[in-house]
């Protein structure tokens, strides 16, 4: 985890290559430290390999659906946030993705501030203190 010694480290596995270098790009920008995967097999091993402090996570992703590289992150890492970050938006997606191990849910399109607030408050509930990487 995080701490004085090392910085927050997001991963972001998202299949869309502009829509990932824009998140990747805009979580530099406020002090993250981010890795990045463009399919679910690809997450699913850096997370195991790194053990990021946050996952943003799409469900529709090629290799490996986003479900269940999140029940995979949850069987190795229980305690690591992971935001889904997804176009499905109808409530039985949401549940599914909820009853995966997301702890956060988010529809594309989406609000970047939205984005950028909730990666701060799902890393403040897991350790005060990570939400803001200048702390």
């Amino acid at each position: 985890m995080a701490g004085a010694d090392r910085p927050v480290v997001v991963l972001v596995v998202e299949d869309d290559d502009e829509l990932r270098s824009m998140l990747v790009l805009n979580l530099e920008r406020h002090g993250y430290e981010v890795e990045q995967a463009a399919d679910g097999e690809e997450g699913l091993r850096i997370a195991k390999d790194l053990r990021p402090d946050l996952v943003v996570l799409d469900l529709m992703l090629p290799k490996l659906d986003g479900r269940q590289v999140c029940r995979l992150i949850r069987e190795h890492d229980a305690d690591v946030p992971v935001l889904v970050l997804t176009a499905l938006d109808r409530e039985i997606d949401v549940v599914n993705g909820l009853d995966a191990g997301a702890d956060d849910y988010m529809t594309k399109p989406f609000s970047l501030r939205e984005f950028l607030a909730r990666v701060k408050a799902l890393l403040r509930r897991t350790e005060p203190g990570r939400g803001n990487p200048a702390v």
